[in-house]
């Protein structure tokens, strides 16, 4: 390989050092390489590690934006100013800045792993230009409110009203009760196992993946009042026997004809419901903030005190509005693949682990008489 233009004998070696590092560490050292050539490597190698959402999104950040802004610059060149007068363009033009800021941290992981393979000596996105502007406080029902709307439901449209029970009940995010299958409920016992989420790649196309993070999957008791929706789910909803190669086949929550229920219809059904029931508009992940709520408050006057869920003094979870950060996920194909099956429910005589919003702990004894299965396998590598 041939390269010329160099100033100086002593910059041609240092190129040609980098290069061959490259070559030895299986990355490219190639100091004409520009932004946009670097951008769409690196998109090809996270194909192989993140989620189908996560990887949609990636791609147009960088096609849309990135490779737009600065595809032409080499990568070597490319430096904290030039981002800077990205942001400040982009500002102007009247950009929002949560999307902003989120397509300006998709360059700044891109850069970061440049440095971790030695191709820049620092990430020129490093810190921030525009921090992601604080999350406006959720606005949560009360328990009042929430009877409210529940029992709306059960007579303006019961389908969907299983389905708000069910995410009022167990705390489970959308994604998780709307790829919950059947032989992943267990209402003899009480509990459900959560392995899947659906998910809509652009609004459009549906994918089941691994839950968002590990401490997600596994098993969630479900109280009376779920079980009774669940079992109104049984016996109105089509059933179809789950297949392991069809991640489609025996959902829970489905459409009349047993095609998957899209995540966009239950936020359009929550907010026609809740302006028909007269309660505040919120969000389908608001209903997790409130089932941690009232867990919290149902056990504040003493941690043994029984669950709402169900479940007689579990340990309890405490919740926030931030969502703790989550390990790489393993990468799920985007062609259907086997789905696979909740491990067998077996009472162990271990306090049973509840569905929380987020990730502290509140320290609480389990009495001898809660049992719980054994704790699920780690998410498929």
């Amino acid at each position: 390989m041939r390269r010329g233009g160099f100033a100086s004998q002593n910059d041609a070696e240092q190129a040609l050092h980098r290069f061959l590092e490259g070559e030895a560490g299986g990355f490219d050292a190639d100091p004409n390489q520009t932004v946009a050539d670097y951008l769409n490597s690196w998109l090809s190698a996270k194909d192989f590690v993140l989620k189908p959402t996560t990887m949609a999104r990636y791609r147009d950040y960088d096609r849309n934006d990135l490779i737009n802004g600065f595809g032409t610059l080499k990568l070597d060149q490319l430096g904290h100013r030039h981002i800077t007068a990205f942001a400040t363009s982009q500002l102007a033009a009247g950009r929002g800045k949560v999307t902003l800021s989120r397509c300006l941290a998709t360059l700044s992981s891109a850069l970061g792993d440049a440095v971790r393979q030695h191709r820049l000596p620092h990430n020129p996105a490093s810190p921030p230009v525009l921090r992601r502007p604080p999350s406006p406080e959720r606005r949560i029902w009360t328990p009042e409110q929430a009877a409210r709307f529940l029992n709306y439901c059960h007579e303006a449209d019961p389908e969907m009203a299983d389905l708000f029970e069910v995410l009022i009940g167990t705390g489970m995010r959308k994604g998780e009760a709307l790829g919950l299958h059947w032989d992943e409920v267990h209402l003899s016992e009480g509990v459900l196992y959560v392995c899947s989420t659906l998910s809509a790649i652009d609004n459009n196309r549906l994918v089941v993946t691994t839950p968002k993070t590990r401490s997600s999957r596994g098993w969630v008791a479900i109280s009376p009042r779920v079980a009774t929706a669940l079992r109104h789910r049984a016996r109105t909803a089509p059933y179809a026997r789950s297949d392991p190669a069809d991640p489609f086949a025996g959902l829970v929550f489905c459409q009349a004809d047993g095609r998957p229920l899209r995540p966009h219809l239950a936020l359009d059904r929550l907010h026609r419901l809740s302006d028909e029931a007269g309660v505040p508009r919120i969000t389908v992940h608001d209903l997790r903030h409130l089932a941690a709520t009232i867990t919290i408050t149902a056990a504040s006057h003493s941690p043994w005190s029984p669950r709402p869920c169900g479940t007689p003094r579990c340990r309890l979870r405490r919740t926030s509005t931030a969502t703790s950060p989550s390990k790489p996920p393993a990468k799920p194909s985007t062609a259907p693949s086997p789905r696979p099956r909740p491990p067998a429910f077996e009472p162990t005589g271990r306090p049973c682990r509840d569905h929380h919003a987020t990730t502290s702990a509140a320290s609480a004894k389990p009495s001898a008489g809660c049992v719980t299965p054994p704790r699920p396998p780690s998410a498929p590598r």
